[in-house]
């Protein structure tokens, strides 16, 4: 296997914008970030080319790359926890080919699938700890049920994905979907919340909302809500009768108007975090006592107060580049402070592959 290099590009292929790092590894541990960019684009690509274009555009602002990793943002990605008899992976893997509508209720023909397990610590009495966030285990006779998290992506997407690379003479070394990603991020920027604390992140896409919680290391409950920044425009805007600039302006200027139309259409989302927190508490006696909150609509105070007062907890963006050196041009370092918010998924999928 040829050697990994040292530096890589991370790039989140979101639906709303794409966003690039630049990371280089400096030890073991420490990483350096030496660029970042970001782009809009359309929520579809009609071809390899298409997307092609944007990267070459990406990759320029970002300073150039040989290697990247990319994590792929789509409603159409399959990503469950499931339950079963301790299997081998690649068995299991195959099976849900075959038989995805049984275990997943959705046929999984057209996907490529992996899978990895995921390990309750008060079910096993050996637990193996790696330094990447898989939290594989070392199974003993004592555990017959295993959770596995099960992940899909559209094999016509991967393919549009590595054309769209070799056409900008790239190598797509790594690619995930983009939840994981920002799990395996928060891993890294926060471990010992990661390691000791239950807690709850809500990454606000443009078309839909992810929710993932987590507890000492252990990913347990991770679903995907149809609401996105797509759709608080389109409540700000009155679909597209004001300006979206001026809207969000309006927003981040804390506008009374506009304030009570993000809380009504917040409150949708908010209803739906709030169910993912029951549950969860209802069946673990743990409690989630605040939210890291990251995507582009976490830059506006007036979301994360809204959804803080909807949720009655604390709503907090994190930063993914928390315990890592910087190393930018003065205007990039200036901007930072409000770019880093959404570069979550982009700082996870590079921190993967460095740390392979």
């Amino acid at each position: 296997m040829a050697k990994r290099a040292d530096s890589v590009v991370g790039i989140d292929l979101g639906k709303h914008m794409l966003k690039g790092v630049a990371l280089r590894r400096k030890n073991d541990t420490r990483f350096v970030l030496t660029s970042f960019a970001s782009r809009p684009v359309p929520e579809e690509f009609a071809s390899p080319e298409d997307l092609a274009r944007e990267l070459k555009q990406l990759l320029r602002e970002l300073g150039g790359a040989k290697a990247c990793a990319f994590a792929v943002s789509d409603p159409s990605t399959i990503l469950r926890i499931i339950e079963q008899p301790d299997t081998p992976v690649h068995l299991l893997r195959n099976a849900l080919r075959l038989n995805g509508l049984s275990v997943l209720n959705q046929d999984c023909k057209e996907f490529v699938l992996d899978v990895a397990p995921v390990v309750h610590q008060n079910e096993i009495s050996a637990i193996d700890k790696p330094n990447s966030g898989s939290n594989v285990a070392t199974q003993t006779g004592v555990l017959t049920q295993t959770k596995y998290l099960v992940g899909g992506i559209l094999r016509s997407q991967i393919k549009q994905i590595v054309g769209a690379a070799s056409k900008v003479r790239v190598s797509a070394e790594l690619l995930q979907l983009a939840p994981v990603c920002s799990f395996n991020a928060f891993e890294f920027a926060y471990p010992d919340v990661f390691a000791n604390e239950a807690f709850l992140l809500l990454d606000m896409g443009h078309l839909e909302s992810t929710v993932l919680i987590g507890s000492r290391s252990e990913l347990v409950l991770v679903r995907s809500i149809d609401y996105g920044g797509k759709a608080l425009m389109q409540a700000l805007t009155a679909e597209d009768a004001l300006d979206a600039d001026a809207a969000w302006l309006m927003i981040q200027q804390g506008d009374e108007g506009m304030t009570e139309i993000c809380r009504n259409s917040l409150a949708r989302l908010a209803m739906e975090v709030r169910n993912s927190i029951g549950f969860f508490e209802g069946q673990r006696e743990e409690s989630i006592s605040r939210i890291f909150v990251s995507g582009g609509l976490a830059r506006a105070e007036t979301v994360l107060q809204n959804l803080s007062d909807e949720l009655s907890l604390p709503c907090e963006i994190w930063d993914p580049l928390e315990t890592c050196e910087v190393a930018l041009p003065a205007a990039k370092r200036q901007s930072l402070p409000n770019e880093f918010v959404s570069l979550n998924v982009a700082c996870g999928v590079a921190f993967e592959y460095l740390k392979r």
